[in-house]
Formats: C-alpha cells, structure tokens, sequence
C-alpha cells in the first residue's frame, strides 16, 4: 500500500489500487453502520453524498444485504475508490455518481430516495454545502424518506472542547469551513420543510441527526 493525501480529506489515506483507506472511517464505520442499520427501512433506496472511500456504504449493505446504495462524491478518485469497494457488494451498491451538491439542480437527474446519508461534509465545505444537501433532500426524498446527517456540531455551551478547537483549525485552513451550530443547521432544515426528528449522540463527540418532511 501507498499513501495518499486526496485534496478534500483531512487525513492521509492508504491506497490499494484504487480502493482508498481513512483511518476515520475505520473507527467510525462500527458504529455508523448500527446506527443506520436500525433507522433504514427494509428495501431501501438510500443516496450517500459525499461518499469518500466508500468504506461505509460496504459495511452497511454488508450488515443490511436489502438495501440498495448509490454512493456519491464530486472527486475521480474517490469515485473510483468507491467502485473498487463496491466489488464486495454483490451488486448492492449502484455506480458511483458525480455529484456536487453545492450546484444548483445536482439532484434533477435522480429518483427518489427513501434515505439520504451525509457524513463529515458540510464543515469541510462552504455552508452552501449544506444549503444544496437540504434542498436536494427536499425535492428527491419520498414522503416518509429521512435524511442521516453525521459528524461534529457545536451545541452552545454543551460544545464538546475538541470540537471547539477542531472548528477553530478548520477556520484557520478555510475561512468558509468550520463545526456547524446545530441551531443552523435546524434552521436550514426548516427552510426547507424538514425537522430534525432524532439526535443521537455517537463516538468522539459527533452526532447523528435525522430529519424528515414536517406535519405542515
């Protein structure tokens, strides 16, 4: 193996061919997968953004073989990795689609989806990121479909300190990075006729949000 440094990611990378490993990814994919395992309903469409290696739509068809996956992300290399990984799927996991959801539109090609899933993206994007992710998940989630948003939020005065400090040298790589308030991200959500339905708290001080379609 190699290692890689890929221009996005905060961490170096082994390499295999095409098939990428994150040492991020290997310490949180345990506990991702339980967590959706046991919110995706039988048989889902689930559309993964900003997919990466695609270590993590293989661990979780693997630990849930009805779900069909479609893994995502605007970088040739971690598409291809997410190829290469989806050899193990048995054909679970469709081709990997380039999407960038700060482009306006990005979703207008897709069906829908009964899930969307996003993991540590939207703090090491521009916020409007974030804006594109929402308003996607608006217009190509099905009616009781669920978007599962992962990674570090600051909470007010609950804000874990490693998470201060990690939103603190994410501002200083990018100004228009950083750990989202969880009160934005609630806010955008609204804006868009969803609302955050669970917080699950998850290893190393992340989160794990749900959001579906309000009552209105």
């Amino acid at each position: 193996m190699t290692k890689t440094s890929p221009p996005i990611a905060l961490e170096d990378r082994d390499t295999d061919g095409a098939r990428l490993s994150s040492p991020s990814a290997a310490r949180n994919r345990e506990p991702i997968t339980t967590a959706l395992s046991a919110r995706l309903p039988e048989g889902a469409r689930v559309l993964e953004i900003a997919s990466g290696t695609g270590e993590h739509a293989l661990a979780v068809v693997s630990a849930r073989p009805d779900l069909n996956w479609t893994p995502s992300d605007p970088d040739p290399a971690s598409r291809a990795s997410e190829n290469a990984w989806a050899e193990d799927a048995e054909g679970r996991i469709q081709p990997a689609l380039n999407l960038d959801v700060s482009a306006q539109g990005w979703w207008d090609s897709l069906e829908p989806f009964d899930a969307i899933y996003c993991a540590n993206m939207i703090h090491i994007a521009p916020w409007a990121a974030a804006e594109g992710l929402f308003e996607g998940a608006a217009n190509r989630l099905t009616a009781d479909g669920a978007l599962h948003l992962y990674g570090p939020f600051l909470e007010g005065a609950d804000t874990a300190p490693s998470n201060l400090d990690f939103d603190a040298s994410l501002k200083q790589r990018d100004p228009r990075w950083g750990v989202r308030p969880l009160a934005d991200v609630d806010a955008l959500a609204a804006q868009h006729g969803l609302e955050r339905t669970e917080r699950l708290a998850m290893p190393s001080n992340n989160l794990m949000l749900t959001f579906k379609r309000g009552a209105a």
